[in-house]
């Protein structure tokens, strides 16, 4: 059994809020890549532009690979605040911003690539740790078992 002091030198009694703190992570992460693409879902003005910026960085396919990443970046961003297949969500976010980071923003540097880089260890964090308890994955998990 641990003393108080141990406790509070570790911070242990912290570890009761990790359920809210992933979901508000995943409620913000999430919020920000739809956010982030919603220009371009909205406005095929916007999408063009995001298909010419993929093309000057000699991105293959820019046509299609302009929809499909915001496509990924959107339902990302409803499967994280949802927390409805999280773990497969994470890994896409994960390899999204990894092409991002190698095509793009590591070109820049550290600043330039920290938000895309971010992301992707996030999308790692989530895949491998599961969206926590407040997600619609464990209601589902719930209801096969009764089944």
């Amino acid at each position: 059994m641990r003393s108080r002091r141990q406790a509070l030198l570790t911070l242990e009694p912290l570890i009761g809020g990790a359920d809210i703190a992933l979901f508000a992570l995943r409620l913000w992460v999430g919020a920000f890549l739809i956010w982030g693409v919603w220009d371009n879902i909205v406005r095929p003005s916007r999408m063009r532009e995001f298909a010419a910026f993929l093309a000057a960085h000699h991105i293959g396919a820019p046509q299609v690979m302009a929809p499909v990443s915001v496509a990924a970046q959107a339902l990302c961003g409803l499967a994280f605040i949802l927390g409805l297949g999280t773990r497969w969500a994470g890994l896409l976010c994960a390899v999204n911003f990894l092409v991002a980071v190698v095509m793009v923003d590591g070109q820049g540097g550290m600043r330039t690539m920290f938000p895309s880089l971010s992301l992707v260890l996030i999308g790692l964090f989530l895949a491998t740790h599961g969206p926590g308890h407040y997600a619609v994955d464990n209601i589902l998990v719930r209801r096969r078992r009764v089944w």
